[in-house]
């Protein structure tokens, strides 16, 4: 007797190990993997740039970078990944001007001087237009024989007070730009 229940125990044991298998369970796919590239790694003039320099400076977040080249000039451009502006905009280009042309024909009328950044500098703040609000510029002649100038392009609404500061800023960020890098 105790046979036949061993028997039917291990016979119920192996009916229940076919039965159907249960569903397979979904599992969602894994987060992505947010990495920081560094604004260099777009070429162009963007090697001299830095998220985290301009972010110290500027005191705004930047994580997109985009170079552009044509002949002797270099551009960079950051922005935010979710925002069209601001902006930032770096522009190096080989020149064979001298102090005095700079001052007479590149240097905007009522512009601001700049000291300690290349052989001559100057800064200035754009009203808004187009679109965009005012736009701080800080222009220099490098001591390597390069124009070079950097533009902060603001938001709609922002006030021109606030570009004013921020071209301040941006000369300080400028002196950080090392052109022989190019």
């Amino acid at each position: 007797m105790r046979a036949r229940i061993v028997v039917a125990g291990l016979a119920g044991l192996l009916v229940s190990g076919c039965a159907a298998e249960a569903e397979p369970v979904a599992v969602p796919p894994p987060a992505p993997i947010a990495v920081d590239v560094a604004a260099a790694s777009s070429g162009g003039a963007c090697r001299l740039l830095d998220f985290t320099l301009i972010e110290e400076q500027l005191k705004v977040r930047f994580d997109v970078a985009a170079a552009s080249e044509r002949d002797d000039t270099h551009t960079c451009v950051v922005r935010a990944e979710h925002a069209t502006l601001p902006e930032l905009a770096l522009t190096v280009t080989e020149t064979t001007i001298d102090k005095a042309t700079f001052a007479s024909d590149v240097t905007p009328d009522k512009a601001a001087k700049v000291t300690g950044l290349g052989q001559q500098a100057y800064r200035r703040t754009i009203a808004a237009a187009g679109g965009h609000g005012p736009v701080a510029e800080v222009g220099w002649l490098a001591t390597d024989g390069r124009l070079a100038s950097l533009s902060w392009t603001s938001a709609r609404g922002t006030e021109r007070s606030a570009v004013d500061k921020l071209a301040g800023d941006l000369a300080a960020l400028a002196k950080k730009v090392d052109t022989r890098a190019l």
